[in-house]
């Protein structure tokens, strides 16, 4: 899909990409001149494995903060985004023929991280009736001897959903009976609710804090994609494995994006509110009018800057050549051919027959996106 709307730009074709994971808004400022002091003070050396203290320290009080969670800065580790933070934490304890179950519609490395790992992903199917949530009955089905961990992603990529502190106090009762399987808390969109407040396992449940990791970082709330900076804490045992991991692939990350960081995790993070207004706006201009589309429907989600639309209503119609849309990636092709749009099939994220939909773009981008989607949908037959 990526190459193929490249290839269309190329030619010159006006094309619009709502299929980007990231913040389009530009670092702030203050972010920015904290990274650039470092350079000009020297810090571009080597730093510890787990990341320079002040900022572990800083994580620490945020944790404290926002959670009530206490954690030693040992606890803390750095990784070149959340991202290598999770494959860190796999890679650290998974053995050949572990489990680790994945509710889905699900981010799209979480499978191929496990199975790079030695482990066995367990997928577990989210409807859409019950807002994309694991079911404590669902989750319990799922669990077997081998079970090592249970992955949570909250707000959720690719579907939007959130945990509430109801619905994690559920699933914690099943795990309290399974005292085998660890946790992996994905809390990088924690800061982009909108409907539902935030919550995340170790602080809803506190008996379960030592086997449970959390993950966050910057590149969401504060729009540091590039600069590379996530985080995990959690037990000290696990984490100093994850530093030995760490150690022997990137060592750490940037010294000077982990300044930087320093900057947008104790400077106040004023930004995140303005930025979270600008997607509920977005978001709410994007559902209203996806689902003016004929054959789509799109529920509301409560976080992160996605729809996760249903496109059942087209399958089966027909293209004005004549093609048959059968699956979701044709729809998506077809919109990306015949309308410009570019958009991620849900079948990438173990959903079908679903698309991703980013509204980290500008009102206008979305607008333009959405009036072709519509038009796309209404030339079928």
């Amino acid at each position: 899909m990526t190459t193929r709307a490249a290839e269309l730009r190329d030619q010159g074709v006006d094309v619009i990409t709502l299929s980007q994971g990231e913040p389009d808004f530009k670092t702030p400022s203050a972010i920015c001149d904290a990274g650039i002091r470092a350079i000009l003070y020297g810090r571009t050396k080597y730093t510890a494995v787990a990341g320079i203290k002040p900022l572990r320290e800083a994580i620490r009080k945020v944790f404290s903060r926002d959670h009530g969670l206490d954690y030693g800065v040992d606890q803390i580790t750095m990784g070149c985004g959340a991202k290598q933070v999770v494959f860190n934490a796999l890679f650290a304890s998974l053995d050949p023929g572990d489990e680790v179950v994945i509710p889905t519609p699900c981010w799209v490395s979480y499978l191929d991280m496990v199975a790079l790992a030695g482990g066995r992903p367990v997928l577990v199917p989210c409807e859409e009736f019950h807002g994309f949530k694991l079911r404590p009955e669902a989750l319990q089905a799922a669990i077997t001897q081998r079970t090592k961990w249970l992955m949570l992603n909250s707000p959720c990529n690719p579907t939007g959903a959130v945990y509430s502190h109801g619905d994690l106090r559920a699933l914690a009762t099943v795990l309290r009976r399974h005292p085998h399987v660890h946790v992996l808390s994905d809390d990088i969109y924690e800061k982009l609710t909108y409907d539902a407040a935030f919550a995340t396992m170790a602080a809803v449940a506190p008996d379960l804090y030592a086997r449970t990791l959390t993950v966050n970082g910057v590149s969401k709330a504060d729009a540091m994609t590039g600069w590379r900076v996530g985080y995990g804490a959690g037990p000290l045992a696990l984490i100093k494995a994850m530093n030995l991991v760490q150690g022997q692939t990137s060592s750490h990350t940037s010294s000077i994006s982990q300044y930087a960081a320093i900057e947008a995790l104790s400077g106040g993070r004023t930004h995140i509110e303005e930025f979270a207004n600008a997607f509920l706006e977005r978001r709410d201009l994007v559902v209203g009018k996806l689902n003016q589309a004929d054959g789509l429907s799109c529920r509301v989600p409560e976080g992160a800057f996605y729809v996760f639309p249903s496109c059942a209503g087209v399958i089966g119609k027909r293209t004005q050549d004549g093609k048959v849309i059968e699956t979701d990636t044709d729809f998506a092709m077809y919109l990306l051919d015949a309308f410009a749009v570019a958009v991620v099939p849900g079948s990438g994220f173990m959903a079908s027959p679903y698309v991703r939909i980013s509204y980290s773009s500008s009102l206008d981008d979305l607008t333009r996106a959405c009036d072709r989607i519509i038009a796309a949908c209404a030339a079928l037959s």
